[in-house]
């Protein structure tokens, strides 16, 4: 079981002609679970950016296709922080269907970069967010 866990239901627009969920739609599905567990440690990325002047950006991302999602499935997307680093998080991250989350359809780590907003140079992540981020393991 996951750290964190997001629920997504999959829509017509995200499959492709095969009627399976469409590759890159995994990673949107995980980008929008990594933007929801910010919320949930009290964080709003537009606020970030707007009073911090820092953002979250991907840095890398690698990604296993196991088994399809199709249309109207509900999926649960779970993330694990399993690295913290002075100006990036790498996550674990899988998506199963909800009523099974013990079987993978994907699995992925995803490395975020924390940057400066202005210079999209590297920015140490803030220790009021440090603090809010489970230890890893």
């Amino acid at each position: 079981m996951s750290t964190f866990s997001w629920q997504v239901r999959v829509y017509y627009e995200d499959t492709d002609s095969g009627g399976v969920v469409y590759y890159a739609n995994y990673l949107r599905f995980m980008e929008r679970a990594r933007t929801e567990w910010m919320r949930s440690l009290g964080f709003e990325q537009d606020q970030l950016i707007r009073e911090e002047g820092i953002l979250f950006a991907v840095r890398s991302a690698s990604i296993e296709f196991l088994r399809p999602a199709r249309f109207n499935d509900l999926l649960s997307v779970g993330l694990d922080v399993i690295q913290r680093g002075r100006a990036s998080l790498t996550f674990s991250q899988s998506i199963a269907r909800s009523e099974n989350e013990q079987l993978p359809l994907c699995s992925g780590e995803i490395k975020i970069a924390c940057l400066d907003a202005e210079s999209f140079r590297p920015h140490p992540i803030p220790d009021f967010i440090l603090k809010e981020i489970p230890d890893v393991v």
